[in-house]
């Protein structure tokens, strides 16, 4: 979510693996362990297919409270079933792998996508969960006993660290970090900034491949549009490298809350993105990580700014686009309800009318599980 700081814990907000085996053909229960061997290729969909995935919500604003129920509520209303589902696994409340959360999507059909949410609790006393400590090493053991739960859930996982890592309300963001000095770490050509944010990541993807962890499918997942906007923050300068990248996602909303008064739609924010993405990279896949645009603004209809982006997706205006993620939650910004955010399409039924058109009418290339490997294609 980009930057919207209004609930509890301050909203600091923030893709498929190397398969060789279908989710869809998983046996349940222990079975299925059983049936997976070491994963090999990226889960890329056949040409001209896309996954449709979901945040399906939590309760208390810090994503990692997501149920059952709140999926199927949303798959319900949109008549479609979630190829990946994600969540946020806060550091400051625990290091350990999310295996509950992770297990029960897998049982329900679909590949966890986790968010990893390397931070401290907004307001602590004592930073320990920063980009310098992971480049320290600091964190190394914890790392590697996630690493080593990541490898025995033994089935397709889809991780992230460093969401947004273009916006200010992150704070792994280069502005904490050396911003755009040059002469304080690395390359002294680079800004120092993102310089440290991609060596920490380097280091966290390098350190989990070397446990084994050869089932995670990582996704460099930035804003589509930069902020602060200096020459300094371009997301390109966060970029890690093509070997510990898999996947390049995207977040872009509308209207985040009902008092918003500028609004751009989904294609003037990510054709300027799409642009750029062929300066950085020619082949890696791009999913739309986060979109949304909340009910009650007066500057944009979420059903309105969902149609047009949803057909622009579909009709693959964007070819290198492989998937796309609605943003599904609400939340209070004060104590006026008629300024609580929404975009639920649960609370929304024009909103659930476009989903369902939509999905409808391209059926025949949404994906709602991941593809078997021998439908996969070069893309």
């Amino acid at each position: 979510m980009l930057g919207v700081q209004t609930r509890s814990m301050g909203a600091w907000l923030i893709v498929l693996p190397m398969l060789a085996t279908s989710l869809v053909a998983f046996p349940r229960g222990r079975d299925r362990l059983r049936a997976t061997r070491p994963l090999t290729r990226s889960g890329i969909p056949p040409v001209g297919h896309l996954y449709h995935s979901v945040y399906p919500g939590g309760v208390t604003g810090e994503e990692d409270d997501i149920t059952l129920a709140g999926l199927r509520s949303y798959e319900r209303t949109v008549g479609k079933k979630a190829a990946w589902v994600y969540f946020s696994h806060n550091w400051y409340k625990s290091t350990a792998f999310p295996r509950q959360t992770a297990g029960w999507i897998r049982a329900a059909g679909a590949a966890p996508f986790i968010r990893l949410v390397i931070r401290d609790r907004e307001g602590s006393a004592v930073s320990k969960f920063t980009v310098e400590a992971i480049l320290a090493g600091e964190l190394d053991a914890s790392l590697k006993a996630w690493a080593i739960a990541a490898k025995r859930f033994a089935t397709p996982l889809i991780v992230e660290y460093g969401t947004e890592c273009n916006g200010y309300w992150f704070p792994w963001n280069g502005r904490y970090h050396g911003g755009g000095q040059t002469d304080g770490f690395g390359d002294p050509t680079k800004p120092d900034g993102p310089e440290r944010f991609a060596a920490a990541y380097r280091h966290i993807i390098t350190l989990m491949r070397s446990e084994g962890a050869r089932n995670i499918t990582w996704v460099f997942h930035v804003a589509a549009a930069d902020d602060p906007e200096e020459p300094w923050n371009r997301w390109e300068n966060y970029y890690p490298g093509d070997d510990v990248v898999d996947w390049i996602g995207v977040s872009v909303y509308g209207p985040q809350q009902p008092a918003d008064t500028e609004a751009k739609s989904f294609r003037q924010q990510m054709d300027p993105f799409y642009a750029r993405l062929d300066g950085l990279n020619k082949g890696k896949p791009v999913i739309v990580a986060e979109f949304g645009c909340t009910a009650g603004s007066l500057v944009a209809q979420p059903d309105k700014w969902a149609a047009a982006a949803l057909e622009d997706i579909l009709s693959r205006r964007w070819s290198r686009v492989i998937g796309f993620s609605w943003w599904n939650e609400r939340w209070e910004n004060d104590d006026n309800p008629s300024h609580d955010t929404t975009m639920r399409v649960q609370d929304i039924p024009a909103l659930a009318a476009v989903f369902r058109d939509k999905l409808s009418a391209h059926q025949d290339r949404v994906l709602e599980r991941v593809v078997p490997p021998e439908l996969y294609a070069t893309q």
